[in-house]
């Protein structure tokens, strides 16, 4: 059995959680967030195989 795990959409998920529960926090979250793509992008590891 194969698990197919991307993390770009995890972390969209996460964030948009964390809007919803601390909408204050939006820049912060919104900052991270792009930060972890942008490290996701560089650094090529956007799929986990479990």
């Amino acid at each position: 059995m194969n698990l197919h795990l991307s993390i770009g959409p995890l972390v969209s998920l996460i964030a948009g959680i964390l809007i919803l529960v601390m909408p204050r926090l939006l820049n912060f979250i919104v900052a991270i967030y792009l930060i972890i793509i942008g490290l996701i992008g560089l650094f090529g590891a956007g799929t986990i195989h479990l």
